[in-house]
């Protein structure tokens, strides 16, 4: 994509509070290893997102938006931060979607694979469809991009269910809209997830 032509980025976190984040690796981590992992890829994925020349990033917390960490990397990645706010995670994804109004990019920040490249390459589908989707292998996705709010969307979906992808591509079929699906990526949400990214490198060991 083009330096000169912009792109809305909004990254979805949650704050790194130990007890609150990647509970799934408590178990292996702890509670405080898990939040410390959660504050690597929170950085990770702001320095993905800033790659872009052109990205306007905005850091959206589900937690406490003051959190020290929160406002240090927003500070030093230059990004603006709000607050995640809905009943569940669709309303809450919707809601960043209606405020950007426009062209947007949604990402969590849980796929260490996931590149400035994707980013770019999804921006570029989205200048000719109206929705951009690059999917997670656990059934989920990774990035969502709308041309406009789409409420519909994020309407009952079982989130966090390995039938979201499945559930939303069919929605997307029911509304009409154009959908440029983009290649799978891993999440990293169990043990054997953080293993295989530490193996590729993606997510060096602290």
């Amino acid at each position: 994509m083009p330096a000169e032509r912009p792109i809305d980025i909004a990254v979805f976190a949650r704050a790194p509070v130990a007890g609150q984040a990647k509970t799934r690796l408590m178990p292996l981590l702890g509670a405080e290893g898990a939040a410390a992992l959660q504050r690597r890829l929170i950085e990770r994925t702001l320095a993905t997102a800033c790659a872009l020349p052109a990205a306007r990033v905005t850091l959206w917390v589900a937690g406490d938006p003051a959190h020290p960490f929160i406002a240090g990397v927003a500070a030093r990645f230059a990004v603006a931060v709000d607050e995640q706010a809905g009943a569940d995670l669709g309303e809450r994804m919707h809601n960043a979607f209606a405020k950007a109004g426009g062209p947007l990019l949604l990402i969590g920040t849980d796929c260490p694979q996931l590149g400035p490249g994707d980013l770019q390459a999804a921006a570029v589908a989205l200048a000719t469809h109206e929705v951009v989707i690059q999917p997670a292998t656990d059934g989920g996705y990774v990035l969502i991009g709308l041309a406009r709010p789409q409420l519909q969307l994020f309407e009952s979906i079982d989130w966090g269910g390995p039938r979201v992808l499945q559930q939303t591509r069919a929605r997307i079929a029911t509304l009409g809209l154009r959908c440029a699906l983009r290649p799978a990526l891993d999440d990293l949400d169990t043990p054997a997830d953080l293993q295989r990214a530490l193996a590729a490198g993606l997510l060096p060991a602290a």
